[in-house]
């Protein structure tokens, strides 16, 4: 059950959206146990987000939330991985680019919990 929430400052093509989509759905597999058949994505673009103090370039907040715990090798590959996706497809540097992950294991689909 993982969920990526992407908050990015660019406004981007429905082209882009979907490139970012496909490439999430890829490198969520990076997570021991996770694939693309039960991510859910979020993307919200054009967000006025300041980083350092300014809005000079785009910048990305992405939320990773993960059914477990989080192994942090994977996340650290992530992290990577993440951030290549967010400069090809919408021009963000990795150095203006958070990302935040959260593990549990209350987790509810099709009216019950896991």
């Amino acid at each position: 059950m993982p969920f990526v929430h992407l908050s990015l400052t660019k406004k981007l093509t429905p082209e882009s959206e979907d490139s970012i989509k496909n490439a999430l759905g890829k490198a969520i597999s990076i997570f021991p146990g996770k694939n693309e058949a039960w991510l859910m994505c979020k993307i919200s673009d054009g967000a006025h987000m300041w980083f350092q103090g300014n809005n000079d370039g785009e910048s990305a907040f992405a939320e990773v939330k993960l059914s477990g715990s989080v192994d942090s090798a994977a996340a650290s590959r992530f992290t990577r991985e993440l951030c290549a996706i967010l400069e090809k497809e919408a021009g963000v540097a990795p150095s203006r680019t958070y990302v935040r992950y959260t593990g549990g294991n209350d987790w509810g689909w099709n009216s019950s919990n896991f």
